[in-house]
């Protein structure tokens, strides 16, 4: 059989995924070999993809000639096989969790590679964070404050501290994923910064104060919504530079970077135009990087405060944007059913919500093809579902009209048996799955540059599933 490559479809990358003999190919890998060797459902994750997203935050630093360091928010993929791929392509790591912060440490994370952010910090994880010496622990409101302090005392070593803000911003992101307004329950608001400070720097024997930090939230589509967000840090920093002598050595911008989502367009007519333009958001990180320092730059001008611009670090917590494209779910059809009275054909897969929380908590579009006939026409509509016992556990949504397309195209006559493939799941899947309805999480496997792949994760079994049960 031939294995020359044929036209790569619309949602092929160059270097990761094309089509070779019909089959999905992922760094050269046979998915189908992939699902025959460890099984159906199944997380794949590229290595290579994950260094060459990290490989182009790390350009964009390098085009706008001002230091930057990259914290990787491990809350998308925690995974230790990612997070040994992500350290060892040179960036640090962010943390939402006791748990998150043993498990960078485990991967080879040094101390002061590692952020903790978090609105509700146990004092264990406190003292944990503190005795190890982390960069920073982002504190996200004025009890807080007295909460680490605390664990300082406890721990008797000085913790380093970053307060985190909200500046009031909104972004064309879903709601559910916009963390810089006063309704959301993230940070300190503007009002109370001063006191924050005052307390913070009182404190100066227990705590170092070494920065502010905001988050505009996740999938942002604009540059505005980051440039007004540093401008109005780099303004904070300023005024209480001048107030309390004070100087700040970072500025963390946060994450929100976003992931194309659309990049094979073929049902984006089926998606709300507000959907359109977030999921097929397209932002450069050097663009990113270029606006928030140009308003800053500007407002420095205008206040003669360029010098202290000059020392302050900018810090970002990408997540979404390093492993959201980096990997896939494959999933067979297990089941087909036919409504005559509709004249609709179902699909039901063995790869439901449980596996994908984001297609069912914020309906997000991941687009779904054929692994085995991936170069073929998708131009057949089918209701596509998953296994569960839920009536929500379908690949669109249940009320009809609302943010995901009500069929998916894939190949004509689909059978039992197929391999499809679900791409840009690599993030907030893995990390968010659970075993509803009794059903052991899969395998997931990490494929290598040189078309070799690992297990990263061992399939459950059901005797997995009675782990720390007691009866």
């Amino acid at each position: 059989m031939s294995s020359q490559l044929v036209a790569q479809p619309a949602w092929t990358i160059k270097d990761y995924l094309a089509v070779r003999d019909g089959s999905l190919i992922i760094n050269g890998v046979d998915a189908l070999a992939l699902v025959r060797a460890h099984g159906s459902p199944l997380y794949v994750f590229s290595a290579p993809r994950i260094s060459a997203n990290i490989a182009r935050l790390k350009h964009a630093a390098t085009a706008v000639k001002h230091p930057v360091r990259y914290f990787y928010a491990s809350k998308a993929n925690s995974n230790m096989a990612v997070l040994k791929v992500v350290r060892d392509a040179g960036i640090d790591i962010e943390v939402n969790s006791g748990g998150e912060l043993f498990k960078a440490l485990r991967a080879g994370f040094l101390p002061e590679q590692i952020i903790f952010n978090g609105t509700s910090k146990t004092d264990d994880e406190l003292d944990e964070a503190v005795r190890a010496g982390i960069f920073s622990i982002n504190v996200d409101s004025l009890y807080e404050i007295e909460l680490v302090a605390a664990a300082a005392r406890r721990q008797q070593k000085r913790a380093n501290i970053t307060l985190r803000l909200v500046p009031e911003i909104g972004t064309r992101s879903h709601i559910g994923l916009q963390t810089a307004l006063l309704t959301s329950k993230f940070g300190i608001t503007s009002t109370e910064v001063p006191e924050a400070f005052r307390r913070a720097l009182a404190l100066s024997d227990l705590l170092h104060v070494g920065g502010i930090h905001i988050h505009v939230g996740s999938q942002t589509p604009d540059l505005e919504p980051f440039a007004a967000a540093f401008k109005t840090m780099w303004e904070h920093s300023v005024a209480l530079q001048r107030e309390t002598g004070h100087t700040f050595e970072h500025i963390n911008l946060g994450g929100g970077i976003p992931v194309n989502y659309l990049r094979d367009s073929s049902m984006a007519d089926q998606l709300p135009e507000d959907e359109r333009d977030m999921l097929g958001a397209s932002l450069e990180p050097a663009a990113v990087l270029g606006a928030a320092l140009a308003a800053a730059r500007s407002s420095a001008r205008e206040t003669e405060a360029e010098h202290l611009l000059e020392h302050i670090t900018i810090l970002l917590e990408p997540g979404r944007s390093i492993i959201a494209d980096a990997g896939l779910v494959l999933t067979t059809v297990r089941n087909i059913k036919r409504r005559p009275e509709t004249g609709d054909v179902w699909l039901l897969t063995d790869a439901g919500f449980n596996l994908m929380l984001s297609m069912v908590s914020y309906k997000w579009y991941y687009h779904l093809i054929s692994a085995a006939r991936a170069d073929a026409p998708h131009d057949t509509p089918y209701k596509v579902a998953g296994p569960l016992c839920d009536s929500g556990d379908v690949y669109f949504d249940i009320e009809g009209g609302g943010k995901l397309p009500d069929y998916r195209l894939l190949p004509k006559d689909v059978q039992p048996n197929e391999v499809l493939a679900l791409l840009n799941t690599g993030a907030y899947s893995l990390s968010q799955s659970f075993p509803y309805n009794g059903r052991p999480l899969p395998a997931a496997v990490l494929v290598r540059a040189d078309g070799q792949f690992d297990l990263a994760r061992k399939r459950d079994t059901y005797e997995d599933l009675l782990t720390n049960e007691i009866f």
